[in-house]
């Protein structure tokens, strides 16, 4: 019996010769070497490497259970569902801003104000005329905020890091990108129907019975190209619109959200920060909302162009005509992006639940 090998253990087998005995240093598969090895190396201090592997540890957590990058089709249509319910809510604003920026210097002015426009047209039209032109608006909203929301994420998803986040000067550029999509497949045709129905309520003989009407006379008389007057003044307007939109609004997600990617934002915080974005559009760029409204308008032959339009504006009315109807502007755009970003983001929300995607 005593000639018969001796099983071994664990603390005796031959794993011992190889450190892995219980309690050993190299007993832990992750275990870190030590300082001296590590210095001798020249690889830095034991402390060092475990600040840079807890670093790489969090930034792997907040890739997983940080923000997710929403599927551009979630983002299609939410963004459609956000367009359509804001424009119902807020159209008057739209109308009256549109009313006064028609009413232009050179001729004697109809409105003396806001409050005057809405009396005058609740006088001539009843409360319906305030929501005349709708129908263009409508039928437009909802495709044109499916684009800017669906062609921002398909530009942004590339460029965020691993935890979702996107920069400030990105979001910039994926903004004007949004922009002059909308603009260019949607907006510029939907506003120039807007404009020319709302206009034609101010003749002395109205020519449109309604929206189809109308569209039907424009395309007959000036065809399909009738329908994108002021296209180049549109471009500027909406690029810049939606870049310093989707600017402002990240830098301010960025800054609340700090450090922590996966920090929810409340529907509240979302509605302010889309009403302050909202407002620096406004003040960004209404002289070129200006003049694409002048280029939509049924008098828009008198201009050559974009820059006389500028041009003749500058020239007939002074800089402060760049400028007409910035306060009803204001007070509409600031509720649209307030109630388009948190429908937007509580839709998504919504999509996650029922809708998976990678």
């Amino acid at each position: 019996m005593s000639s018969l090998p001796k099983p071994f253990s664990v603390r005796e087998g031959p794993c011992e010769s190889s450190g892995a005995r219980r309690g050993s240093p190299s007993s832990t598969p992750h275990q870190l070497p030590s300082s001296s090895r590590l210095a001798a190396a020249g690889l830095g201090s034991l402390s060092d490497h475990r600040r840079s592997y807890a670093a790489r540890r969090n930034l792997a957590a907040a890739a997983v259970g940080g923000r997710k990058i929403t599927h551009p089709g979630k983002a299609i249509l939410a963004g459609g569902i956000a367009g359509g319910i804001e424009i119902c809510i807020t159209f008057p604003t739209e109308y009256v801003k549109t009313q006064l920026q028609l009413d232009e210097r050179a001729n004697p002015p109809r409105y003396r104000g806001i409050g005057d426009c809405v009396k005058l047209t609740v006088q001539d039209h009843g409360l319906r005329g305030l929501y005349r032109g709708l129908s263009s608006l409508l039928y437009g909203s909802i495709p044109k905020s499916a684009v800017r929301f669906g062609t921002f994420e398909m530009l942004s998803n590339p460029m965020r890091d691993a935890t979702g986040r996107l920069d400030n000067t990105r979001s910039l550029l994926c903004g004007l990108g949004a922009g002059i999509a909308e603009a260019i497949v949607i907006v510029c045709p939907m506003e120039t129907l807007k404009v020319k129905l709302i206009h034609d309520q101010c003749s002395l003989r109205p020519r449109y019975r309604g929206f189809f009407h109308g569209v039907s006379e424009i395309i007959r008389e000036q065809g399909v190209r009738g329908t994108y007057q002021g296209l180049t003044a549109t471009v500027l307007k909406q690029g810049t619109n939606q870049a310093i939109r989707f600017y402002v609004m990240n830098l301010l997600r960025n800054w609340y959200k700090g450090d922590d990617p996966r920090k929810e934002m409340h529907p509240i915080v979302t509605a302010m920060f889309g009403a302050t974005a909202g407002a620096a559009s406004v003040f960004g760029n209404t002289p070129l909302d200006v003049v694409k409204t002048r280029m939509q308008g049924l008098e828009a032959h008198r201009y050559k162009n974009t820059v006389d339009c500028a041009f003749q504006i500058l020239k007939q009315e002074g800089p402060q005509a760049f400028y007409k109807g910035t306060v009803p502007r204001l007070g509409r755009v600031c509720l649209d992006v307030a109630i388009v970003f948190v429908i937007y983001e509580e839709v998504v929300k919504l999509l996650n639940n029922v809708w998976k995607t990678q």
